[in-house]
């Protein structure tokens, strides 16, 4: 019987190399990954933690610093063992110099407040914080003061007005504005202007307006002192006497809690000895209570005059009216 020759070979056969999951761009990213971590590039909390505990970057030598500079994280773990692992940072490290500096900081800032609570030294005072606070207090009143030589400071909040009128119409019967003048508190003029009615005059009333047909040469046409008067009246509490025909004059009708009109304060009238429920002329009011005379001759009257006086009788009254207004705010 011829023998059986049986080749067989007991070698392992040769195993294709297994393919990478992932498409081209995931197998690019861990061939990067992997050469990073074989250069020691990869920070430590970079790294994918090891089943067995911390993962050291690969390729790094024990004991060599890290690159970035930084001290070493500690394990992330709970309870003594871990503070017991983890060993103070170096003072002289960038770590350390940082807290220091913050340290300081905050040594500097209750230093601080424990000055400023017992209270400033005199030396602190006159040294230069204090140099410049007082020159920004400076700047700050030269700021608020108006300068001298530029355009002139706002109307005070009080104000009284009067108007001069003249007849328009048939006959001259109806009133039309022909002159408007303001004044301050302290009775300085703020405006005092001739103005043009827009319908023709037919009765200049001279006899009580003092305004003449010379007048009106230099007047200013009615739309344009409207504008200029409810400039200045805007925000204002305005005093007048009987002032509901001015503001009818002026197209205008002011707030009535802004108003305070001179010939329905029966205060005044109790004072001057006038029953209180009579409107009383602003030429028998001002001699009553002022002992002064205007609205005198033929000239006729002068509006500056009359708001002068308006605001005379006010003051008399001033602080009894409007603690009374306050009272009964309904009578506003």
């Amino acid at each position: 019987m011829d023998d059986l020759i049986l080749n067989v070979e007991f070698a392992a056969p040769e195993r294709r190399p297994k393919k990478e999951p992932g498409n081209r761009k995931h197998q690019s990213f861990v061939r990067r990954r992997r050469e990073l971590e074989r250069r020691g590039v990869l920070r430590q909390k970079q790294l994918p933690a090891a089943p067995g505990g911390p993962r050291r970057a690969p390729g790094r030598r024990a004991g060599a610093k890290p690159r970035s500079g930084r001290p070493r994280p500690c394990p992330k773990e709970n309870g003594p063992a871990a503070a017991s692992r983890c060993p103070p940072v170096s003072q002289n490290g960038p770590a350390g110099s940082d807290a220091a500096a913050k340290t300081k900081a905050k040594a500097r800032g209750a230093a601080r407040g424990s000055a400023s609570a017992a209270g400033a030294s005199p030396a602190s005072q006159n040294g230069p914080g204090g140099t410049g606070a007082a020159a920004q207090k400076g700047r700050g009143a030269a700021r608020g003061t108006p300068k001298s030589g530029g355009a002139p400071p706002a109307p005070p909040k009080l104000v009284a007005m009067d108007c001069e009128m003249v007849g328009t119409g048939p006959g001259g019967r109806t009133s039309a504005l022909a002159r408007c003048s303001i004044v301050t508190y302290e009775g300085d003029v703020v405006y005092d202007r001739y103005v043009r009615p827009e319908a023709p005059i037919v009765d200049y009333r001279t006899r009580w307006s003092g305004i003449r047909r010379q007048h009106m040469d230099k007047a200013v046409p009615f739309r344009r002192a409207q504008q200029e008067v409810l400039r200045i009246l805007a925000g204002k509490v305005v005093v007048g006497h009987a002032i509901h025909n001015d503001f009818k004059a002026l197209r205008y009708c002011h707030p009535k809690a802004l108003t305070r009109d001179t010939s329905q304060i029966p205060l005044l009238n109790r004072r001057a000895g006038f029953p209180e429920n009579m409107a009383i002329s602003l030429k028998r009011l001002t001699k009553a209570l002022l002992n002064q005379d205007i609205q005198v001759g033929r000239s006729g009257h002068s509006s500056v005059e009359d708001a002068q006086a308006t605001m005379e009788l006010y003051k008399v009254v001033e602080a009894e009216w409007e603690q009374h207004l306050q009272q009964n705010p309904e009578q506003n």
